[in-house]
C-alpha cells in the first residue's frame, strides 16, 4: 500500500466545498482542517502509483477552491495510532 501525505492550501470560504470533494475521492483515506502554514492534512493510501498520481496531480490539485498542494510519500511507517487516538513516532509504550 502507497501512502502519501498533502498539505493544501484553500482559498478563503472554500475549506467546507474542498473538504466534501476531497471525501469523495477514491484514495482519500483521512482529512483534517488544521491550523498554521497549511489549511487541510489528506492522508492518501492508495495500491498503485499511477492511482497516487492522479489523485494529486489531476484530481486534488485541480479542485477549485485548491490554491497549491504539497505532497510528501512515505517510504517507510514509523508511527502507530493509539487507542486514545494519539500518535507516537516509533516509540514504544511506557510500561509500569
Amino acid at each position: 500500500m502507497l501512502e502519501a501525505v498533502v498539505l493544501i492550501n484553500v482559498k478563503p470560504g472554500q475549506l467546507h466545498t474542498v473538504a466534501e470533494a476531497l471525501m469523495e475521492r477514491e484514495g482519500v483515506h483521512e482529512l483534517y482542517s488544521v491550523a498554521g502554514a497549511y489549511d487541510m492534512v489528506a492522508v492518501l493510501r492508495t495500491s498503485r502509483n499511477e492511482r497516487l498520481e492522479e489523485l494529486v496531480t489531476g484530481e486534488i490539485a485541480s479542485l477549485p477552491g485548491v490554491e497549491r498542494t504539497t505532497t510528501l510519500v512515505a517510504f517507510r511507517c514509523l508511527s502507530r495510532r493509539e487507542a486514545n487516538g494519539t500518535f507516537t513516532v516509533g516509540m514504544e509504550p511506557v510500561r509500569t
